[in-house]
This record gives structure tokens, sequence and C-alpha cells, in this order.
């Protein structure tokens, strides 16, 4: 059976013929122009969105700035103020007491057999509510201590 060429077609002979390493540069142009203008538009955006946070950060701490002392009066009334106070102190006692009532029942003796190990996150976590609770009750107290100071009243 004899072997004949096929003619190619208009359409394939038209075409540029790419070697394998002329392909491979253009795919390489290709791949790092589209990076460098994705770059670009990121860089776009980043300058875009900071100049709007710029504005939103100048015009609240201007407005911050021109209401401080009014706001602090009307946040400092009795009227939010011992409310506020009354539900940190019974938020961190009930902390307190619940933490202490965990670890009496931990303790007890007919509860040991059936005592899993705690995990360290499970410690820590019980760690970081008991020291909350008891940050909570020192600024209760401060709090207290300096308006007492300057206001004469509790």
């Amino acid at each position: 059976m004899p072997i004949t060429p096929v003619k190619p077609t208009e359409s394939e002979s038209t075409l540029p013929k790419l070697t394998p390493r002329d392909a491979g540069k253009t795919q390489g142009m290709i791949a790092w122009s589209s990076f460098f203008f994705a770059l670009l538009q990121s860089i776009c955006t980043f300058f875009a969105a900071l100049s709007g946070l710029r504005l939103v950060i100048g015009i609240g701490s201007f407005a911050l700035s021109a209401g401080v002392g009014t706001a602090l009066d009307k946040l400092h009334a009795d009227w939010i103020r011992i409310p506020m106070i009354g539900l940190a102190l019974l938020g961190s006692l009930l902390n307190l007491v619940i933490l202490m009532q965990i670890r009496r029942l931990r303790r007890r003796p007919a509860s040991q057999w059936r005592q899993i190990p705690l995990s360290p996150s499970k410690l820590r976590m019980e760690q970081v509510q008991l020291i909350l609770s008891v940050a909570t009750l020192v600024l209760i107290g401060i709090e207290e201590y300096l308006h007492l100071r300057q206001f004469h009243m509790l």
C-alpha cells in the first residue's frame, strides 16, 4: 500500500509554524503579562480601599473628638452605669461560683473513678475564665473607687 502525503488545507498552511521553544516563550509572556495586570489591579484596589478607610477614620475621629464631652456625660449617667456594673458584677461572681463548683465536683472521691483527664485547651479555657472574672471584679472596684473619689457617691 503506497503512502501518499496529505495536502494541508488552506487554513493550516497560512498559520505560522511555532517551534516548541517559541511556544514556551509565548506562554511565558502571556503568563507574566497576566500576572503584571493582576498585580496592577490589586494595587489600584488596595489604594482605593485605603483611601476610603482613611476617610472613614478621619470623619470618625473628628466626630468623636467633637462630641466626647457630651457623650461621656450621657454614658456616665447613673441610669446606665449602675445596671451595667450590676450585670458585670453578677456575671463575674456567677462565673466564679460555677468554676468553684466544677473544681469541687472534680475533687470528690466519688467522681475520681470516672474522671477523664482534661485536655490542655479545656484547662486553659477555665484559667482564662478565672482571670477574666477576677479582672472584671478588679475593674469594678477601681471604677467605683474613682467614682466615689470624684463624685462623692457610689
